[in-house]
């Protein structure tokens, strides 16, 4: 046989091989998923020891649950709610209850004063009031200050474990819809999960 055609079968065979190879076979058509994760990031994961998520949502959640996407400044607010919450001495569920909380109140961003939008005197993560008794402003626009009399005040609440989460944000904030914080509960304790560790 020819060199040159021999060659050219040869390539042709070739070609037809890795097209195969590349399409993979005609009968599956089930979809695959590839997981894109760095190989980095999964060796970082696996040295953390992974979080109980039964002790996140306890009683399951209530209700419709709703979901935000978060800006770096909103990561780095459930971060700092973390870390007061270890600080404080908490568990991961008082950082769900607090994250959850943080959501509905205002969508993890640290709000100042809003003037005319403003609920009374009302701000920063968890809307605290300093005619409440809550702090100053300077404190309560400081999202540790404002999680650690976040927690001060659910540590007040007996049973509060025991609770479903609205209750337990509700008895702590007193807020006129005390059914909303329910909503949250999940995305807070997928923020948890992913950063309790981090």
């Amino acid at each position: 046989m020819n060199t040159f055609i021999r060659n050219s079968v040869l390539g042709i065979a070739g070609l037809a091989f890795a097209g195969g190879v590349a399409a993979g076979p005609m009968t599956d058509s089930t979809p695959t998923t590839v997981d894109t994760t760095p190989v980095a990031a999964v060796a970082m994961q696996a040295d953390k020891p992974a979080v109980d998520k039964g002790k996140l949502v306890p009683h399951g959640v209530q209700g419709a649950q709703s979901r935000i996407d978060l800006s770096d400044e909103q990561v780095g607010n459930v971060k700092a709610i973390i870390a007061a919450t270890k600080k404080a001495g908490m568990d991961e569920r008082a950082a769900v209850v607090s994250i959850a909380t943080a959501l509905q109140e205002s969508k993890l961003e640290n709000l100042g004063h809003l003037g005319d939008r403003n609920d009374h005197d009302s701000q920063g993560l968890f809307q605290q009031r300093p005619s409440s008794g809550w702090g100053t402003v300077e404190q309560i626009t400081d999202p540790e200050y404002s999680t650690m009399a976040f927690l001060k005040g659910l540590k007040q609440v007996d049973g509060w474990q025991d609770m479903p989460l609205t209750e337990a944000a509700q008895t702590v904030q007193v807020s006129a819809y005390p059914d909303h914080y329910a909503q949250w509960e999940q995305m807070a304790a997928d923020l948890v999960a992913e950063h309790w560790n981090s």
